[in-house]
This record gives structure tokens, C-alpha cells and sequence, in this order.
């Protein structure tokens, strides 16, 4: 067997190596032949694919005739995401649910509508009989976003029309799957906790008095107990996670699969994929782990020794030598990115009540001296800034939320904004997206085998 298996490895690296070099392409052909690498321009810039009225990201103003960088602005369904949330705050309300109420349908919903459309996701948080223990409790994953997108792939069999690609079907998934998804989450990792770490299984159904937020802290805690600043942040994360832009990844990714008229469950998976990918939904993570490492490694008191960290990081010496530091700076965002600045003072607040300031002071310098140590060693053609990732993954350790849970956060609130890009595309029915790729690879005459 031993001998099997070393002549298996042997046949896998050749092929790999053999993949490796026919795969390589030159950079510098991207260049000649104009291709949008990335879909973007040399200035970063996204190429148009499509027209949204879901949401819009504003990161230049006009002066002079010419687009400079400004403070970054979202809009949900032509709403600035301040004046929303300015809003509910004002009536000491949470936001969650009427923002999905908002992306999904194009308007505000009156107090009577917001009512019934809460009373309507609860009524979808009932999981079908023995879904549980069948398909969440069986062969639990470490990786809770692979076990979402089982859990939703799972859901077509319970579904008594899964390939209606009908508005009216197609909201009811959507709506199904975003009360849902909380429970998938947070019993996929109770149940991988249980079984792989050998801890106690706790399983507290949903209570229907409780927003997502709420829920989500009440069925995660053994003792289902948080304060109202907790659930308000956590509130706060959801709303601002919800959708931004038909141009991001997993978004798009939506857009992509639905175009092919596929149905929804395999939709949704799709941009889960999308989204587990460390360089969309798993950046929050990163960050943590790196302010981990920074903390192990110097004297965070000072800023000489975190600018020199920082720097290292970018020169490929310090945390997981990427270059990367995680947090700052934004595919579309360049002066701020305005997630990033409504949640800071709510994070504060949370660190004062948990009595870690000096953590929130660490991210506040952070933000501030990395921008600095960007423009030092590189040349960018634009500005960098604290990015909303900067400060989720500090705001979901102090809610005690595990790191497993971090991105499939960010996708119970996605999912908002996937579910309103799916019923877009599927309502305008346009033509299934396909770009071009150029081949540059040489014509070849085919050799028989025997003369290779």
C-alpha cells in the first residue's frame, strides 16, 4: 500500500510540474493584448459588466472637470447607508431586517410591512424535519462556510419546486435561505465543536421575538444571554455587509450562475464558494491573526516598532509573508472606505464595555501609520485606508464570536444582497454572461503516441 501510494505522489507532482510550466503565461502579454486583468484597468478600475439599481459605491467627486478621490460613500437602493442607519438608530430600532426589506424590494417598508416581513423570516426559520441531525449533525466540517454550502445545496431536496426560476419562487427561496442561514452557521459549528474538538453540544432553537442578530448570540451562547450594545454591533455588522455593489466577487458570481438559468440553492452555494476565498470573505480573519502575531512579536507601545512591523510585513518578512497588510486599503475605496467609519465608534463603544481600549487603541494607531508606511515603500495610484474588515474580525472576537464563524457572518448578511442581484438579473433576463479569453498558445501538429 505504502509503495501505492509513493507511486501515486510520484505521477501527482510530475503532472503538477508538467501543468506548471505549459500554465505559465508572461505577464507582460496581458499588456499587449489589452486584457483586463481582473476584470479591472491599470488604474484598478472595474470594467462595466452590467447595470445594478441595488446599490452604489461613490469613491471619486468631480473638481475642475476631473474625478479625484473622495471619502467613500454607499447608497442601498439610492439611499446613503447613513441615512439608514442614522434612521432606525433614531427610533432605537435594529436595521438588519429592513435593510434586506430595502435591497430586496427597491423601497422602505412602512412599520406594518416591517412587522409582517419579520413575522414571514421567522415563520422560514423552521428547518425541515431532521434536517439537523441529518445533514448539519452528520460528517460536521472544520470549515463552516463548506458546511453552509452543503446545508444549501441540501435544501433542494426539500424543496417542492427547487428549479422554479419564477419571481415570486424565487423570493420565497431567497427569503427561506436568509432565515436560515444563521441556524446553518451557528449549529454547523456547535456540531463541529461536539464531534472534532470534543466540546459540549449546545443547541438552542431560535426564539421568534428575536432579530437576526439577536438569534444568532442567543443560539451561539450556552447561557443565550448578551446586552443590548452586543446585539446592537453585531446588528450594525449585518447592515453594512449586506450588499456592496454587483462588481464584487461573490456577487458577481450571482449574477454569473443565474445568468446560466440555474436555480437558486446551486446560485447561492456558488457565491459561498466565492466568499470562503481568503482574498473576499476571509480577510477579516487574516486580520486578527495578524494583529496576533504583531502583539507576540514587538513592543506595541511603540510606534517606531509597529511602523518597522508593518513595514517588514509589506517586504515580505513579518506575519504570513504575503506582503500584505491585512485590513488596509480597498479594491474601489481610497480616502475611507465608509463602512469602515460608521462601525469604528461602535466598536469603540463595545471596547469600553468590555474594558479593552487599549485594543481599539492598537487598531487606531495601526490605521493610522500603515497608510503612511504604504506611500514610504510603494507607489500606488491611490490612496489607502482602513477597509471594514479592519475592524469586524476586533468586533466579533470582543462578542466572543469563534473565528470559524467569521466569514459566514459576513454571508448571513450577503446573502441580502446576493438574493436581490439573483432576482435582478433572473427579472431583466438578459443574455448568459460570457467573456472572452485569448488564446495565445501556439498551433501544434498532433504526434502519435508511438513517435512522442
Amino acid at each position: 500500500m505504502k509503495d501505492n501510494i509513493s507511486e501515486a505522489n510520484d505521477i501527482l507532482y510530475s503532472l503538477t510540474d508538467k501543468c506548471r510550466q505549459t500554465c505559465q503565461i508572461d505577464p507582460a502579454l496581458y499588456a499587449v493584448h489589452d486584457v483586463k486583468r481582473g476584470l479591472r484597468d491599470i488604474n484598478g478600475k472595474g470594467v462595466v459588466a452590467g447595470l445594478t439599481e441595488i446599490s452604489e459605491i461613490k469613491q471619486t467627486k468631480t473638481v475642475d472637470g476631473k474625478e479625484v478621490p473622495a471619502p467613500g460613500e454607499l447608497y442601498y437602493r439610492g439611499i446613503n447607508v447613513h441615512d439608514i442607519i442614522n434612521g432606525f438608530m433614531s427610533d432605537s430600532r435594529q436595521g438588519f431586517e429592513e435593510v434586506v426589506y430595502l435591497l430586496l424590494t427597491g423601497v422602505l417598508p412602512t412599520a406594518s410591512e416591517l412587522d409582517a416581513f419579520r413575522s414571514l423570516l421567522v415563520s422560514y426559520r423552521k428547518l425541515p424535519k431532521n434536517f439537523l441531525r441529518d445533514v448539519i449533525m452528520k460528517a460536521p466540517s472544520d470549515d463552516m462556510m463548506n458546511t453552509l454550502t452543503r446545508s444549501v445545496l441540501t435544501l433542494y431536496s426539500y424543496d417542492q419546486s427547487p428549479n422554479d426560476v419564477s419571481p415570486e419562487n424565487v423570493m420565497r427561496q431567497c427569503l427561506q435561505l436568509i432565515s436560515v442561514l444563521p441556524e446553518f452557521a451557528v449549529y454547523g459549528y456547535q456540531a463541529h465543536m461536539f464531534y472534532n474538538s470534543i466540546d459540549s453540544l449546545v443547541i438552542h432553537k431560535p426564539e421568534p421575538e428575536l432579530s437576526t442578530a439577536e438569534s444568532i448570540l442567543h443560539m451561539l451562547r450556552p447561557d443565550s444571554q448578551y446586552t443590548s450594545l452586543e446585539a446592537r454591533v453585531l446588528d450594525m455588522a449585518l447592515v453594512l455587509h449586506a450588499e456592496h455593489g454587483g462588481g464584487n466577487n461573490s456577487t458577481f458570481t450571482t449574477h454569473v450562475v443565474t445568468s446560466s438559468g440555474t436555480d437558486t440553492y446551486s446560485a447561492i452555494a456558488a457565491a459561498l464558494c466565492s466568499l470562503k476565498g481568503p482574498r473576499h470573505g476571509g480577510a477579516n480573519i487574516k486580520v486578527s491573526q495578524m494583529f496576533d502575531d504583531m502583539k507576540s512579536s514587538i513592543n506595541t507601545s511603540s510606534d517606531a516598532e509597529i511602523r518597522q512591523y508593518l513595514s517588514d510585513i509589506i517586504d515580505g518578512k513579518a506575519f504570513d509573508r504575503s506582503g500584505l497588510i491585512y485590513g488596509i486599503g480597498h479594491a474601489v475605496y481610497s480616502v475611507s472606505d465608509p463602512r469602515a467609519v460608521i462601525f469604528r465608534d461602535f466598536v469603540k463603544n463595545l471596547a469600553k464595555e468590555k474594558g479593552v481600549e487599549e485594543e481599539y487603541e492598537l487598531r487606531s494607531k495601526v490605521e493610522r501609520l500603515a497608510p503612511e508606511v504604504i506611500a514610504e515603500k510603494k507607489r500606488i495610484y491611490k490612496g489607502v485606508s482602513a477597509n471594514v474588515d479592519f475592524y469586524s474580525g476586533f468586533a466579533y472576537d470582543m462578542l466572543g464570536i469563534p473565528r470559524e464563524l467569521y466569514t459566514p457572518i459576513f454571508a448571513i448578511a450577503r446573502i441580502a444582497g446576493w438574493s436581490a442581484h439573483r432576482l435582478e438579473e433572473l427579472i431583466n433576463a438578459g443574455k448568459i454572461i460570457r467573456p472572452a479569453y485569448k488564446s495565445i498558445c501556439k498551433r501544434r501538429e498532433y504526434v502519435p503516441i508511438d513517435e512522442r
